[in-house]
């Protein structure tokens, strides 16, 4: 073993991307270890990173392979040839993001490198995903049990799920979120008076209902939509009549600018989560740390991180409109309360410096690498 410990990085669009929840991780991870004395490698796919940009920092090694750029197989053809590589290379511990990537863990086994392997959430229920697809993330899960070293689950409610399914514990961690002084807010739409929906365009988060219930809404404020599939489709093009043929309903897309999209958190009259499958949602743990009000679909996951702070609805047209104008219609001096004790929560539950040093204490557990004395909150790290 060297001086300094090495991680592979595997199963994210590589550093740095934006597209989810692991790539935001990533973004604040990978920085974080190499400050911390690592040597870094976060395998990607050169299409979906961003070399040229600003924020990057260069002393992360990016490590691209190749693979198949199709919904349905590229997880796990990139999965497979990042796995490859880094039996290889031979790191002191690799981080696998995703129980697709539970088909790869005997080859690390055999190439004598530890695994930490992050589960994400409970991915053969999402309504996304067909049969086969369905069959591959829950065979991936099985074998993720059996061969992963240490398990991560970034909520309470996962590693419940696991144990009883699997019989496996693990370390909690969840993701963090960015408290942000006030932004420079460009005042396209009234400010903490317009409705925000923040999602990638799948039905598991109540995207289709969120559209239909907009226009009973847009009759009373602005709606703003981002986010988008990613690869075209139905949603899609709802999103796009919507905002053509409605003046108070705009669809912005994908928006991969923090600033913007953290300055219409800030100054959203309400934002609408409707994620339903997964653990502890980075979207949801931002746009609290950003002290957005916030109507949840109601599931154990979203209650676990927004506790009594949130309202939450059913997946209807009915229960969100009610939902969306109980909130509304807060007086604004008691939505600001509100405001600051979801910045609180956030604070004192989900921050980054918690997150990655949980992390990296694990790592080096994993490693067999001396544990450095890294303060941390006690329930950011759960064995």
């Amino acid at each position: 073993m060297s001086m300094k410990p090495s991680v592979a990085i595997i199963g994210t669009r590589g550093y740095p991307s934006y597209y989810g929840g692991f790539e935001t991780a990533v973004r604040e991870l990978a920085p974080y270890l190499v400050d911390a004395g690592w040597d870094v490698s976060v395998y990607g796919r050169s299409s979906a990173i961003f070399a040229d940009d600003p924020l990057r920092d260069a002393r992360v090694n990016s490590v691209l392979t190749r693979g198949v750029d199709l919904k349905s197989i590229s997880t796990l053809s990139y999965g497979f040839t990042a796995a490859w590589d880094a039996s290889r290379r031979k790191p002191d511990v690799a981080l696998i993001m995703n129980v697709a990537n539970g088909y790869f863990l005997r080859m690390l086994k055999r190439a004598g490198i530890p695994t930490v392997v992050n589960v994400d959430g409970i991915e053969w229920e999402r309504a996304k995903w067909g049969t086969a697809a369905k069959n591959v993330f829950k065979n991936g899960a099985r074998l993720t049990a059996k061969h992963g070293d240490f398990l991560v689950y970034d909520a309470d409610a996962i590693s419940r799920r696991w144990q009883s399914e699997y019989g496996r514990s693990g370390t909690v961690i969840p993701y963090g979120g960015h408290e942000r002084p006030t932004l420079n807010y460009a005042d396209e739409f009234p400010a903490h008076g317009y409705v925000l929906l923040v999602a990638r365009f799948v039905p598991e988060n109540s995207v289709p209902e969120f559209l239909t219930a907009s226009e009973e809404i847009a009759a009373r404020w602005p709606v703003v939509i981002v986010g988008s599939s990613g690869y075209g489709g139905e949603l899609d093009e709802r999103a796009e009549y919507l905002s053509r043929t409605n003046a108070n309903i705009h669809w912005l897309g994908h928006i991969s600018d923090d600033d913007r999209l953290h300055s219409l958190w800030q100054n959203a009259g309400v934002y609408f989560h409707g994620h339903s499958v997964g653990g502890t949602n980075p979207t949801l743990v931002q746009a609290m740390a950003l002290g957005a009000p916030t109507v949840a679909r109601d599931t154990v996951y979203n209650r676990e991180v927004l506790g009594d702070l949130g309202i939450f609805a059913s997946p209807d047209r009915k229960s969100i409109v009610e939902s969306i104008s109980r909130v509304m219609s807060i007086p604004f001096s008691e939505r600001e309360v509100v405001k600051e004790q979801l910045r609180a929560r956030a604070r004192d539950r989900y921050g980054w410096g918690s997150v990655c040093s949980a992390y990296e204490r694990l790592l080096r557990v994993a490693g067999g690498i001396p544990v450095q004395d890294v303060s941390r909150p006690a329930e950011q790290l759960k064995s």
